[in-house]
């Protein structure tokens, strides 16, 4: 089974679910908007990723918040992530036991095409 976590109108959302579409690839999507994750989640993400690959540093919200400011240890990264989805890097795939954060074409062909 995939899940996709992200926000509907992100481009790279829209990406991976045009790549599955094309693929005729089923997925789940939970929509960080009507249904956050949580520090659990997140926590379990980070046993399977980076923060530093969870965490989008490259957003709006990032900067927003100024939390380059702040220094902020892995616990710090983990409950803003919770307080605020839009810090997570998008989208977030969880497949079998993996965990693909992200949009890469190539990547994804490694994994759901093989």
């Amino acid at each position: 089974m995939i899940t996709i976590y992200g926000i509907k109108n992100c481009d790279s959302v829209k990406k991976a679910f045009q790549f599955f579409n094309e693929h005729a690839i089923n997925y789940t999507f939970i929509d960080f908007k009507t249904s956050p994750v949580n520090h659990d989640k997140i926590t379990q993400w980070s046993q399977k990723a980076s923060l530093t690959l969870l965490l989008n540093t490259k957003g709006t919200t990032y900067r927003t918040l100024d939390l380059k400011s702040l220094s902020l240890n892995d616990s710090d990264k983990i409950e803003w992530m919770a307080k605020e989805n839009r810090l997570i890097k998008r989208p977030v795939i969880e497949y079998s036991e993996n965990l693909i954060v992200g949009f890469n074409p190539t990547q994804y062909e490694g994994i759901f095409l093989s």
